[in-house]
């Protein structure tokens, strides 16, 4: 199978490692790096995701008084760019060249599952390595 007609649910990261909105930036840097992750899922109360914390959104932060206690809702990207696991390789590097992000939520198929939670992500760096092994 070519690559690009690989689907997401073959490729992508599942589980999801999230955080609250309240949880500091200082914290979400720690996770970070000790889970070798460039970005974490951000969620609401009742656990659907709200946005996405990455290590670029710390980098602008970092040397401002108090950033280590910023809650990650200040600073987080609100706007989720979200796929479902049938789509293909090819469907989610177009959305990320053209919307120039780097990473992708994965939910459910429709009535399956809860629908505002993802399931897995699908980073710029998973769509390289399959691109490798072909």
């Amino acid at each position: 199978m070519k690559i690009g007609n690989k689907l997401l649910r073959d490729v992508m990261t599942r589980g999801v490692v999230t955080v609250s909105m309240d949880v500091t930036v200082k914290h979400v840097a720690v996770m970070l790096t000790e889970q070798g992750l460039s970005a974490i899922v951000v969620i609401s109360p009742d656990g659907e995701a709200v946005g996405v914390i990455s290590d670029m959104d710390i980098l602008k932060v970092i040397g401002k008084d108090g950033w280590e206690n910023m809650a990650v809702e200040t600073i987080m990207t609100t706007h989720l760019e979200t796929v479902r696991p049938a789509s293909t390789l090819n469907e989610a590097a177009k959305i990320m060249r053209e919307k120039h992000i780097h990473r992708l939520l994965v939910f459910s198929e429709h009535g399956v599952g809860a629908s505002q939670r993802p399931i897995g992500v699908l980073s710029a760096s998973d769509i390289v390595k399959e691109a490798a092994k072909d």
